[in-house]
């Protein structure tokens, strides 16, 4: 079952349960999805790659919203992005821990035969395909640059 139509499923049963903030989140996500199949040039069907990519902007802006909030003490409004935050994260691949990805970045240094930080955009291209979804960009990035010193 693709993402849309176990997205349009969880809708159903957020509604069947009463869960409005569920319901909230799920309800952006296909809007998200909506937007990107009638992008101007688009395909019809979003590919699995591209769905990740929603995922994971919509929960990177969700981390970013809420971390405004907490700075401006705003609790209520964090709690509802980081309840959106849960359940867009359900849908995203599991995310790999610290050591995981040093792991991974040290093969991907090794194929790429970087040798410093001249190298590091080389080496991000790769990592930031490999890891899609699994691995924040900034993570990636500064560990990538600890390991090409």
């Amino acid at each position: 079952m693709g993402l849309k139509a176990q997205i349009e499923t969880d809708i159903k049963s957020a509604m069947l349960a009463k869960d409005k903030d569920r319901l909230r989140a799920l309800r952006s996500i296909k809007s998200l999805i909506l937007l990107a199949e009638t992008e101007k040039g688009a395909k019809s069907e979003l590919s699995e790659e591209d769905e990740i990519k929603l995922l994971t902007k919509a929960a990177k802006q969700r981390r970013e919203s809420a971390e405004v909030y907490k700075n401006q003490n705003r609790a209520d409004l964090e709690a509802v992005e980081l309840g959106e935050l849960a359940v867009i994260e359900q849908y995203l691949p599991k995310q790999l821990t610290e050591e995981e990805i040093l792991e991974k970045l040290k093969a991907i240094i090794d194929e790429t035969g970087a040798q410093g930080p001249q190298d590091m955009g080389k080496v991000m291209g790769a990592a930031t395909k490999s890891l899609a979804g699994q691995a924040d960009g900034k993570v990636i990035s500064v560990l990538v640059k600890s390991l090409l010193k």
